[in-house]
Formats: structure tokens, sequence, C-alpha cells
């Protein structure tokens, strides 16, 4: 039983939650988001356990929405639906594993190839897959170097490539053009090739960068992952995998898995979430949503150049791209911070915040 002492500590955490979201710019998580029609939905219970285009004897679950977001982001990413399968996930790392996992069932003598500036998930998942893999160097702006991708894949010439291609790394959000890759894998000798694009942040609005980078199914990819709670808002971590379909089959008739999917049981609720966001939305929200935060990392560059301090970002990024800030800048703003330091504009970002953090950042010089 909840007495008052253990009420206060929920009150706390919620004030101290909400406090966080307010000063929240150095990762990748949209903001200002409202659900509350959806919340109606954590009042049942909901399992969109295995496939969710296959036949379930159960209900409870949201699968029809499920199969609808699939198909727009299908559409979005330049697939045919009768020849795209996927998934909602648990977030990028979940999709990540999922496309090597499908890469290995495809070619299993495959060698795996990603960038030094690739997502750590990516590291994780080709061990525990147990994948033979390759770290390649990775340029000032993350993008991926096409020759040392030659160079390391032409050691293994004889057998098949798996590559992972980043749509915006974790840094710099640099992006690896699919076209590029499999022109120097072709050129080092290699015929089988299975490209995977790690989109998680970019994915929803990729398609309307300029310059645009080939990225997706028509540009030669044979999955895709992207997240929801980085630029629709979802409210607690989620994804979407999607893959061509001959993939997973050949997956079905190889093995005797009924579900093809990683996590079996699945939240009901991300589907629902999602499907509402892009409803709402739309292709021409999407895009105005985009424009809207490129416009203000475009501000952010232009503000702490202006004040001294050496910020730049990839074309048409959201991510703007700093020296390492200083330990107490970095926990005030939730700055990530590696060998650089990084602010992310996501839905939800204003002006006063980056106005703020422009201040703080320049306010000793």
């Amino acid at each position: 039983m909840l007495d008052q002492q253990h009420k206060r500590r929920i009150d706390d955490l919620f004030e101290a939650m909400k406090a966080a979201n307010e000063s929240f710019l150095g990762y990748p998580f949209a903001k200002g988001f409202n659900y509350e029609s959806l919340w109606r939905f954590l009042t049942v219970s909901g399992n969109n356990f295995g496939d969710p285009f296959g036949s379930q004897s159960y209900r409870v679950n949201s699968r029809l929405l499920e199969c609808e977001v699939i198909k727009f982001f299908a559409q979005l990413f330049r697939a045919a639906p009768s020849e795209t399968w996927g998934y909602v996930t648990s977030g990028g790392t979940e999709g990540n594993t999922y496309g090597l996992y499908l890469g290995r069932e495809v070619f299993p003598d495959g060698v795996a190839y990603f960038s030094s500036d690739t997502h750590s998930s990516v590291s994780k998942a080709v061990r525990l897959l147990r994948l033979e893999h390759v770290v390649v160097q990775a340029g000032r702006t993350g993008e991926i170097d096409y020759d040392d991708l030659a160079r390391q894949a032409s050691r293994f010439r004889h057998r098949p490539a798996i590559v992972v291609a980043n749509i915006g790394t974790t840094m710099k959000e640099g992006k690896d053009d699919v076209s590029k890759v499999r022109q120097a894998l072709h050129g080092a000798g290699l015929e089988e090739i299975y490209v995977h694009s790690d989109a998680a942040l970019c994915g929803p609005y990729a398609p309307f960068q300029i310059p645009r980078t080939p990225f997706d199914f028509l540009d030669g990819v044979d999955s895709i992952v992207l997240s929801g709670h980085k630029f629709f808002g979802a409210p607690v971590p989620c994804g979407i995998v999607l893959t061509r379909k001959k993939h997973v089959q050949q997956v079905l008739r190889t093995s005797n898995y009924v579900d093809v999917t990683l996590s079996g049981s699945r939240s009901a609720y991300t589907p629902i979430v999602l499907w509402y966001a892009i409803r709402k939305l739309g292709i021409e929200g999407i895009k105005h949503t985009f424009e809207q935060c490129e416009g203000l990392a475009g501000y952010a560059v232009d503000q702490l150049r202006t004040r001294g301090t050496n910020a730049w970002r990839n074309p048409s990024a959201l991510t703007v791209v700093l020296p390492p800030v200083e330990e107490r800048l970095g926990a005030k703003w939730q700055i990530m911070t590696q060998d650089v330091s990084r602010v992310v504009v996501t839905p939800g970002t204003t002006k006063k915040q980056i106005d703020a953090l422009v201040e703080a950042l320049t306010i000793d010089r």
C-alpha cells in the first residue's frame, strides 16, 4: 500500500523528470509532444506478440495500426509495400541487431563492416551474433572512408559483406552514401552484399534533406532502422525496422521459427503512439517540422560562432558539433561529450533554450 512518503517520491520524481526535460539538449529525444488522448490505453493490457502481419487467435493487440505504420515508412523509404516487412521494436539497438541478424542469415559466411563513428549498439550486436567484423576509418565529418572500406574488404573479397551504413552518426550526424558503399565493395571484387541503414535519428527526415544522401530501398539497402522517440517524440523509447520480405522468408525457410521478431512479446502501446504521430503530422508535417529544426540548428551554429565558439554541423543536420564543453555545463544541459560535444535540435527545442545555452557556453569569454 502506498503511504504518503511513497506518493511524495512519485511526485518528486515527476517534477525532477519534468525539470530535466527543460534542459535536455545533448541527446536526440523530442520534447513538447502531447498524447493525452492515448492515456486510456494504459488501462488495458496489450501485447503485439510476433509477426504483425501474421494470423493470431488473441485480440489484445494493436497490430492493425502497427501494420499501417510499417506501410507508411515503406512508402517514405521508397519500398514496394508488397515486398517489404517490418515491426515496431523497443528501439534502435534492437533494430540494428535485427538487421545484422538478417544479414548473417542471408550470408552465414559474411564479414560485417562499419565505421569507427558507428553507434555502440552495432559493436554489441556483432558480438552477440558472433559476426566476424572490421571497423573502417571515418573522416572528420563522421562519414565512412570509402577507400578504407575497399581496402579492408579486399582482404575478404571471397566472402560476402554485411555493411552498416550510418544515416546520422552518434556525435556528428555524418551520413554514409549507400551507393558509394556498394561502388567501393564492387571495386574491391565483392558481389554478395547486404547493406543495413542505421537511420535511428535521421530516418524520418532524411528524404527531405538537401543534399539528399542515398540511404533507402530504392538506393539499394536491405534493411533500415529508425527510432520513434528521437524525432516523433514518443514518450517511451521505440523504433521501427524495415526489411525486404524475401530475407525474412529465407529465415523462415531455413529454420523452425514461428516468430521472426527478436523480442517476441512487444509493446502494443508504442505502435499506437507512432500511428497517432504520423497521422497527425503526415508527410508534409514531417517535412515542415524538420525544416523548423534545421533552421534552429543553423541559428545555433551562427550564434555560437559569433561568440567565438568553433561550432559546426554537417549539411542540413540537426546536430551541432562543439569543442568539448566543461563538465558543469555538460551536466546542466545533459550534453554528451566524446572527442567533441554535441547539441541536437529535435522537435520541441525552442529558440529560448538555444539562447540560454549559447549564453552559458560563452559567458566566460
